[in-house]
């Protein structure tokens, strides 16, 4: 797991680093996130929802057709614990775009053991001079969730549907 902080951080670090010395642009915003795994969670003695709403802050960069984005999303009730996932994509395109990403899930005082890759799509556009609007979908490969007093890890993906505003500056 440490491995994956340590990417994520390198990878902001880039980020940063990238788009101190380039012409492009900055934006910053927050949104909302539906998913729902994409398995059935049987857990006997336990009512587990298999779907849920999550919430992020998210940093994107774009250079002409690239773009970057960093998001800490708070998943307030995923499989019955409470977790924050901090997460990065690399997104091609400019309205219609796609990406991959990679992120970890941070629930009872611990990473999880290992990192989870996702593949996202989406319809990005400006609203109003400096504002944006983010539509997409992601396909999220969790190769387990540690569930909190369940001894076995559950296997389960997760897609996501979700929207943000977003401010450039």
């Amino acid at each position: 797991m440490k491995k994956t902080v340590v990417v994520l951080l390198l990878f902001a670090a880039t980020v940063i680093g990238v788009g101190d010395a380039a012409a492009g642009e900055y934006r910053l915003g927050a949104g909302v996130n539906y998913w729902v795994a994409m398995d059935d969670i049987d857990i006997e003695g336990r009512n587990i929802d298999e779907n849920g709403i999550g919430y992020f802050v998210s940093y994107q960069y774009w250079e002409n057709i690239l773009g970057v984005e960093m998001d800490l999303e708070f998943l307030p009730d995923r499989f019955g614990d409470s977790a924050v996932a901090p997460q990065a994509f690399m997104l091609i395109g400019k309205s219609i775009y796609g990406g991959l990403g990679i992120g970890a899930v941070y629930t009872d005082g611990e990473f999880a053991d290992k990192a989870f890759y996702a593949l996202r799509a989406g319809f990005n556009f400006e609203l109003l001079p400096g504002i944006y609007t983010d539509i997409y979908g992601i396909y999220r490969f969790n190769d387990t969730a540690e569930l909190d007093n369940v001894s076995e890890d559950i296997d389960t993906d997760t897609v996501f549907l979700g929207a943000a505003v977003r401010f450039s500056f």
